[in-house]
């Protein structure tokens, strides 16, 4: 499994801010997935940014954005994820919405959304070391069969 780990963030990708979500998601992925082969990127918040990105890495089997899924005024990522993908998957961001709020009800706040462009997945995970962190564990344990199906190997 190749993954990109795409942190979103104006203040790190211009080194004002050191990237903490996009390592953790990594430790996550690794501590889960042993075997994962995982690729790292930091872009601005810059929807043109975040769209050569995915453009530039479909080659691999799941992105994980981590970062600017809010409702501030710069947080695109959900809004060029969706523009960017061909098939939706809901269930994703309604999961990571449902059990964040076990751990704050901020989650709601959320606009993460999941979906499929080609052969690779897509997930929007929060830019909070935490939330990134916990969301990641939540979908490694679907990811392997994500990936299955995507490949058309069926349930």
């Amino acid at each position: 499994m190749k993954v990109l780990v795409l942190t979103i963030s104006d203040r790190a990708s211009k080194g004002e801010y050191e990237d903490q979500s996009g390592p953790a998601v990594e430790r996550a992925l690794t501590y889960s997935i042993p075997e994962v082969v995982i690729v790292k990127k930091v872009v601005s918040d810059d929807s043109e940014a975040i769209k050569k990105a995915f453009q530039d890495h479909l080659d691999n089997d799941v992105i994980l954005t981590t970062g600017g899924t809010g409702i501030g005024p710069r947080d695109n990522t959900p809004d060029v994820t969706e523009e960017f993908c061909e098939k939706m998957i809901p269930g994703i961001p309604e999961l990571l919405r449902k059990e964040s709020c076990t751990q704050t009800k901020n989650a709601v706040l959320s606009r993460a959304v999941a979906g499929i462009i080609d052969k690779t997945l897509i997930v929007n995970l929060p830019g909070s070391v935490k939330g990134a962190q916990f969301c990641t564990k939540l979908l490694t344990t679907i990811l392997p069969h994500a990936i299955k199906m995507m490949h058309g190997e069926g349930h």
